[in-house]
């Protein structure tokens, strides 16, 4: 029975362990507007452990993300972006957070180009 018991958990570790990825590329929405917001969002993408590679396209608003699942995962990231006083679709950033991005980073109000360079 102890044979059966170890074996069980140890597949159970195994294929836990087998399901995360090093290098799993990943796609999410991030509000902002202007290339101060770029360099904010990828500066808080990066500085999660685990995250590799952060690419925010401006028109589009996506982050494209290659990161190791075994380090960190997409919520630790969000609650990053977030902090960082930027919004995702499951998370918002407090309003502490939003007002300390710069006056022309302002997306949720402001509807002008989102190309605007700084």
């Amino acid at each position: 029975m102890k044979n059966k018991i170890i074996v069980l958990l140890f597949t159970l570790f195994a294929t836990i362990t087998f399901a995360q990825e090093k290098n799993k590329k990943i796609t999410m929405e991030v509000d902002g507007k202007c290339d101060m917001c770029k360099e904010r969002i990828e500066k808080a993408a990066l500085g999660v452990k685990g995250v590799k590679y952060a690419l925010w396209d401006i028109p589009s608003h996506q982050l494209s993300l290659i990161m190791d699942e075994r380090k960190t995962d997409v919520m630790i990231v969000k609650t990053a972006l977030v902090e960082a006083g930027h919004d995702t679709k499951e998370l918002k950033a407090t309003e502490e957070a939003y007002t300390a991005v710069h006056p022309c980073c302002k997306y949720r109000e402001d509807n002008t180009d989102d190309s605007i360079k700084h």
